[in-house]
């Protein structure tokens, strides 16, 4: 009797060795009382991502413009805005939510919402005490935004420090 029950153990173990991992089973008895422990199921960092973003950029004066140039991989968005003096540098549109490092993706409305920023010239400087030319001291900057985030995306706004643009796909 003993051996019959042993060989009926190691077929039924031979079995749910074949049907997967034992650890994600049912079967396992280390899961009926929830003492395995809970899986996460996102990869967003554990407390979430950082609100700020603390890289010294701050609003330009205005955008100016806004447009749409396809490319086959996604669309390139591409801005026009004008600073508040000369000088300014290191232009970018920045997500108002942060996102992970070259991932877009609008929100729950498909509304994608960014940020015209850069950095002023330094105080004391000639580009620092000179209003900006509009006809020669516009700043345009682009923005690559892949079809898979486009399948979900209905608008983008782009805001500086004196307005905003609402641009519809």
């Amino acid at each position: 009797m003993r051996s019959g029950t042993l060989g009926t153990l190691a077929c039924a173990m031979l079995v749910l060795a074949g049907c997967g991992r034992m650890g994600d089973s049912s079967w396992n008895p280390f899961r009926w009382f929830g003492g395995a422990p809970a899986q996460q199921q996102t990869l967003e960092p554990q407390g979430g991502y950082p609100t700020t973003v603390q890289d010294g950029r701050l609003p330009l004066a205005q955008v100016t413009g806004a447009k749409w140039e396809p490319l086959y991989e996604g669309r390139m968005l591409v801005v026009t805005g004008l600073a508040r003096s000369k000088g300014w540098w290191d232009v970018a549109l920045v997500t108002e939510v942060p996102m992970p490092r070259g991932r877009i993706r609008p929100d729950a409305n498909g509304v994608l919402r960014l940020r015209l920023v850069g950095k002023p010239p330094l105080p004391d400087t000639f580009a620092a005490a000179n209003p900006p030319h509009p006809a020669s001291d516009t700043v345009t900057v682009a923005l690559t935004i892949p079809n898979a985030a486009l399948a979900d995306l209905r608008e983008v706004v782009i805001t500086s420090a004196g307005n905003a643009i609402t641009l519809r796909r």
